[in-house]
């Protein structure tokens, strides 16, 4: 792997940092700013917003621009904003300030992945994604925790500087490393953004997409609730939720390392078991969250195998996308947000209607079966449609 792509996923850790920390600081910025609570919170869902909406619009516009010029244009951006969202005084400013950094962040993301998979070899996508989302794996483990405790010493502020100053060595890194191409030339042979657009109407694609959406929906909508689960439910006391949390993100760098070793030889197999694994995983959690040692094993065997779908599903976006590099990482971005988006927002409806603590797994649970069940029909279609004799993808999941 180029040294660059650790540093690359040093930057995806501080933009994955920045997405997730808010639900720790929220009160802190309510009081300061003089908002409610809720108010606050809006700051939350215009980062998810941002997101869902930039990654495929910047990634569009960024492909007139070389890969180095992309990167850093965004990381600046995201760089530049955290500064100005840590000296606002003003509740407007700073929901400004979080719209752009998701913008930043999803550009970021979709030309990092093309970067990523350009500078490693055609049948290594999966490790090179694996290394960028282990990014992302790092935010949950210790970036939003440590925002959190950043928060509780210094005030809400300091996460932010922290976030600003994180991302400068991969600033750095991508001024040195990152090969300054032509403008405009990391679409595929010259095939801009109309030839990418066209590659990206296969109907397997759109089946990845959906199915990426429906895994990440299940794996937030269980993370989202998991420490209410752990307290009320398992019985485990408040202090221990730092460690359970911590605990589903051991288990998440696993899955992606796993992911990441598998996904370029043998992505049907893993996939296939994999999503099995994960439906009787959150059936099986639901039905035993009250006896602590089989909780705290499920948590690290869901993270391990949610972020190993997970990651496997992202790289065969981008296997199947090969005719649309940049377009596929911002669509393969934009599909995980809708799920991050959506998996909690259907575990909050089910609390909502009073179904219990127990009831996101019951949701992620659901999510799965709809993957399979999606994943199911569109093999199916694919085989009638496939010719007698024709050989057939091997990295297709669906």
């Amino acid at each position: 792997m180029p040294f660059v792509l650790p540093l690359l996923a040093l930057a995806v850790f501080a933009q994955s940092t920045s997405e997730f920390m808010l639900s720790g600081l929220l009160p802190d910025i309510a009081r300061d700013l003089h908002i409610s609570v809720s108010a606050a919170g809006s700051l939350t869902s215009a980062f998810a917003v941002g997101m869902v909406i930039g990654a495929p619009l910047l990634a569009m516009l960024s492909m007139r621009w070389s890969r180095r010029r992309a990167l850093l244009a965004f990381l600046v951006a995201f760089l530049l904003v955290h500064v100005l969202g840590a000296v606002t005084t003003h509740y407007g400013v700073l929901l400004a300030t979080r719209i752009v950094a998701a913008l930043a962040n999803a550009g970021f993301l979709a030309v990092a992945l093309a970067t990523a998979t350009a500078m490693v070899a055609p049948d290594a996508k999966g490790r090179a994604t694996s290394v960028l989302l282990g990014g992302t794996i790092m935010a949950c483990v210790a970036g939003v925790p440590a925002g959190a405790l950043l928060g509780e010493l210094w005030g809400w502020r300091s996460a932010f500087w922290a976030v600003a100053l994180v991302s400068l060595p991969a600033l750095l890194a991508i001024l040195r490393s990152v090969p300054a191409d032509p403008a405009g030339q990391f679409a595929v042979a010259g095939a801009g953004t109309r030839g990418e657009l066209r590659a990206l109407r296969s109907p397997r694609l759109v089946v990845l997409l959906l199915l990426g959406a429906l895994v990440n929906g299940a794996t937030f909508c269980a993370f989202t609730y998991l420490a209410p689960l752990v307290t009320d439910v398992t019985g485990i006391g408040s202090g221990g939720v730092p460690a359970v949390l911590a605990l589903f993100g051991l288990g998440s760098f696993v899955g992606v390392g796993l992911g990441g070793r598998l996904a370029d030889t043998r992505p049907v197999p893993l996939l296939v078991a994999g999503g099995a694994a994960l439906l009787l995983g959150w059936t099986a959690f639901a039905f035993t969250a009250g006896n602590p040692v089989a909780a705290l094993a499920l948590v690290f065997v869901q993270g391990a195998l949610s972020f190993a779908v997970g990651s496997t599903l992202v790289s065969q976006v981008l296997y199947a996308a090969a005719g649309a590099p940049t377009l596929g990482g911002g669509f393969a971005t934009a599909a995980l947000n809708v799920g991050a988006a959506i998996g909690p927002w259907c575990g909050g409806a089910a609390l909502t209607a009073g179904f219990g603590f127990r009831s996101p797994l019951w949701v992620s649970a659901l999510l799965t079966a709809l993957a399979l069940v999606l994943a199911g029909v569109a093999h199916g279609a694919r085989r009638r449609t496939v010719r007698p004799g024709a050989p057939s993808a091997q990295d297709a999941p669906a």
